[in-house]
């Protein structure tokens, strides 16, 4: 098709006398989304979780289904989970949309958040220094991002080593839930499964209420991130009967950023774009041309698409155009066939045969004749002449008497 749409302009070229400059389409580059995805439930010193894994790993599916590249940990120890951390924040560099989602403990000491790995012991709380991840750290890995920078945290669940954790110092405090939050940078979100301070179960079901209504709710095409989380909030709380309430802290501009582009807003490939441009060239080319070979050869190189139906709709036109055109001119040759066919006569010598009557002359060219002046002959005054020439002698008589 690409051949046969270059031979066509060159051919047009030709026939119009124009020389074709090569036209570039430009490919909109796509946005660039990443997500980093942390499932821990198989903790070593604390009662495994039941939902993390089956939460993250449908929450990283999601992710991929909308156009994210994935990094998808479960598990991990305090060393695995640092080094995730650190390559994601390598690969978040020149992303526009940034998300790191994670489901597992977490735990407040001192006014800091930490994320907990599965090989930590917690026996004291300045061992959370040590053994676990500060949110900070997580959040300066989305940092880099341009337009959007979240983190989605299912953690806020009891904290199992509070009971056994020794308290080095008196005025810090230890609570099972996290720590309210603020982000240094605008366009961030960081969005809590319960409102600080709070506590959330894993639930009944396959996935946590929290991770259910973000299934349901961030793929939608076109829709801001802000009016997703202000319907997940929703569900969860109806679903929870008013005991969890998500919580989404963070600053915004006025412009709107869906996790996933709106269907209309999806950008041509560079390879339609480039057809695109050919055929509209082309038909401005034939345009010009206006005949009906131009146009039947532009519908030769290009066959579909909305310029191949504007070129049908020219001929179309021209169509149209002709019938009355041909409607209007004399038909010569219809007139001569309609016209009624007569038999010449031939001429008759000047020198007639002995013997023959002027009678049977007459009634030569009586046959001769159209149907109409034979009809009218019928009541000719000298009608018996004809009718005495082709009788006996006897017969003659006969109508001369009647005659007088």
């Amino acid at each position: 098709m690409k051949r046969m749409s270059r031979l066509f302009l060159g051919v047009m070229a030709g026939v119009c006398g124009v020389g074709l400059v090569p036209l570039c389409a430009d490919s909109a580059l796509a946005d660039k989304r990443v997500a980093l995805v942390i499932g821990n439930a198989a903790y070593q010193n604390a009662a495994a979780l039941p939902n993390p894994v089956n939460d993250a790993t449908a929450i990283g599916n999601m992710f991929r289904d909308v156009g994210f590249v994935v990094q998808a940990r479960f598990d991990l120890g305090v060393l695995d989970l640092k080094r995730a951390i650190r390559e994601f924040t390598l690969q978040a560099r020149d992303a526009d949309i940034a998300v790191v989602y994670y489901a597992g403990h977490g735990i407040e000491v001192g006014g800091i958040n930490y994320l907990i790995p599965v090989d930590a012991r917690l026996a004291t709380d300045v061992a959370a220094e040590d053994e676990a991840v500060p949110l900070d750290r997580v959040v300066r890995a989305v940092e880099s991002a341009h337009r959007l920078r979240l983190v989605i945290l299912d953690a806020c669940r009891d904290n199992p080593f509070n009971a056994r954790m020794q308290h080095t110092v008196a005025m810090r405090a230890v609570s099972g839930g996290l720590a309210r939050i603020e982000p240094a940078l605008s366009d961030t979100m960081i969005a809590y499964a319960a409102k600080a301070g709070s506590t959330v179960a894993d639930g009944s079901g396959a996935n946590s209420p929290f991770t259910a209504a973000l299934l349901k709710h961030l793929p939608e095409p076109g829709v801001d991130v802000r009016i997703a989380f202000g319907r997940i909030r929703d569900d969860v709380w109806a679903q929870t009967a008013h005991r969890q309430e998500p919580f989404v802290y963070g600053s915004f501009g006025g412009a709107e950023v869906p996790l996933v582009p709106a269907a209309h807003q999806a950008e041509p490939t560079p390879r339609a774009a480039e057809h695109g441009a050919e055929a509209r060239r082309a038909y401005e080319l034939t345009a010009n041309v206006g005949t009906r070979a131009a146009w039947e050869a532009f519908l030769k190189g290009f066959t579909t698409g909305l310029y191949a139906d504007l070129a049908r709709a020219q001929l179309a036109r021209l169509d149209a155009a002709e019938k009355p055109a041909a409607a209007s001119s004399p038909r010569t040759d219809v007139a001569v066939r309609e016209q009624p066919a007569t038999e010449a006569v031939p001429a008759q010598a000047d020198e007639e045969p002995a013997g023959r009557h002027k009678g049977a002359r007459s009634i030569a060219a009586h046959r001769h004749q159209p149907a109409e002046t034979r009809h009218h002959e019928l009541f000719w005054p000298r009608r018996h002449e004809a009718a005495r020439a082709m009788h006996s002698p006897r017969e003659r008589k006969r109508i001369e008497r009647a005659d007088r």
